[in-house]
């Protein structure tokens, strides 16, 4: 049985090496060479894999001449083609069983298709299905996953939000009834209740109070 299908954790770690790969790609590539580029901390030697799995590089990290002449085209059209033509030669059982079709292959049958070949996991299956499609992305079937950016150490962005000012809302006002103000007729269809709000003087005497409920059923209680 051949080799094991190589993988990664995430679909970033690949777009970061390819899109770095493209923009200059190093005479050789191993581990410090990843870690300088800051391409998927403590997780190399996965990438490596994967690299050396495709035939970019040889087995002491050098650049192959297939991955120079993949590499240094500039046109996307052409990169897709000629990464094509990398991929399916790697994954030459998947091809040879499925033809190109085994570009479309949905991830169950990826998986079924590595575990099978593989005895891997569940869990590896997965990867392994998951690392095929995003190289096959780079080979113009599917999408191409974003490349994070590195953020530099110690300027990390926070989450949290400018705290807003609240504005505080002004205590409404009781509006009071005029002393003469006289309720309306409820006979109607339509009712209405008015509530009245007094504020007795602290320092009234009982004739005060008296004098101001005496008012109140006069005006309008009984108007």
């Amino acid at each position: 049985m051949a080799d094991k299908h190589p993988y990664v954790q995430g679909p970033g770690a690949l777009a970061q090496v390819i899109t770095q790969f493209r923009k200059s790609f190093p005479a050789k590539v191993d581990a410090s060479t990843l870690k300088k580029l800051g391409i998927a901390p403590n997780n190399e030697s996965y990438v490596l894999n994967v690299v050396r799995f495709l035939g970019l590089i040889d087995q002491e990290g050098k650049k192959t001449p297939d991955a120079t002449k993949t590499f240094n085209l500039h046109d996307d059209a052409q990169f897709s083609k000629a990464f094509a033509g990398l991929v399916s030669k790697a994954y030459s059982e998947l091809f040879d069983l499925h033809v190109d079709s085994a570009w479309e292959l949905d991830n169950p049958a990826l998986i079924s298709f590595f575990r099978t070949h593989d005895e891997t996991t569940a869990v590896v299956g997965k990867l392994q299905a998951s690392t095929f499609k995003g190289l096959a992305a780079y080979a113009g079937h599917g999408d191409i996953p974003v490349a994070k950016p590195t953020s530099p150490k110690g300027k990390a962005k926070s989450s949290k939000q400018p705290a807003k000012t609240a504005t505080a809302a002004a205590p409404a006002t009781p509006v009071r009834p005029p002393a003469d103000a006289k309720l309306p007729n409820t006979s109607g269809s339509v009712g209405l209740t008015v509530r009245i709000e007094i504020n007795l003087p602290a320092d009234g005497d009982q004739a005060t109070y008296d004098r101001i409920f005496k008012s109140i059923r006069g005006n309008l209680l009984n108007g």
